[in-house]
C-alpha cells in the first residue's frame, strides 16, 4: 500500500516538473533571442549593474571604445566617459532613474586615448517589485558636422573628413 502512495506522490511531481518546464522554455528562448540581437545590433550596448560596473557588453561597443568585452567588463561605466563631460552624463543618469529613460550626447574615450562624440541612452531595469537592478547603456555612433569645414563630414571612427555630396551626378 506503502508503494501505491510513493508511485502517485512520483507521478505528481513528474507532472509538476513537466509543467514547469513548459513554462520557462518560452522565456528561456526569448532570453536567448534577446542576447542574440543585442549582440549583432551595429550600436553599443552595454548592462551596467546597480554599483555601476559593466557586467557585459556587445562587440560593437567594445570596438567603440578599443577594447575587449573581456576587459572591459568589470570597470566603473563612467569611465568610458571624458571627465569633462561626466557631470552631464550622471545628470542623465539621475534623470533617467527619475523617468526610467534618458539621453545625452557625449564623447566616449576611444582605446587610443582620442575623445569622439556619441549618442547615449540610458534605460532603468527593475526587478518585478520595481527595485533598481541596473540599466542599459546605448552608445551609438554620432556623425557630427564640423562649423569650419562645411560639406565635409567627420567619421568618428576614421578621424578622416569625407565629403557628402549635395546631388548624385550621372
Amino acid at each position: 500500500m506503502l508503494w501505491l502512495y510513493l508511485l502517485g506522490i512520483a507521478t505528481f511531481l513528474g507532472i509538476v516538473v513537466r509543467r514547469l518546464q513548459r513554462r520557462q522554455k518560452p522565456l528561456n528562448d526569448e532570453l536567448y533571442s534577446k542576447r542574440v540581437a543585442i549582440d549583432h545590433v551595429s550600436s553599443g550596448v552595454a548592462w551596467v549593474s546597480a554599483s555601476g560596473k559593466l557586467h557585459s557588453l556587445n562587440a560593437s561597443l567594445a570596438q567603440m571604445l578599443g577594447g575587449s568585452a573581456e576587459t572591459l567588463a568589470g570597470t566603473n561605466w563612467l569611465e568610458i566617459f571624458p571627465e569633462g563631460d561626466r557631470p552631464r552624463v550622471t545628470e542623465a543618469f539621475s534623470q533617467m532613474l527619475l523617468a526610467g529613460i534618458a539621453s545625452v550626447g557625449a564623447r566616449t574615450v576611444d582605446g587610443y586615448g582620442g575623445e569622439v562624440p556619441r549618442a547615449v541612452v540610458l534605460v532603468a531595469v527593475h526587478d518585478h517589485k520595481m527595485r533598481f537592478m541596473g540599466h542599459h547603456c546605448i552608445v551609438e555612433t554620432a556623425v557630427m558636422e564640423l562649423p569650419e569645414r562645411r560639406g565635409e563630414v567627420l567619421h568618428p571612427h576614421h578621424r578622416e573628413p569625407r565629403t557628402e555630396f549635395a546631388t548624385l551626378s550621372s
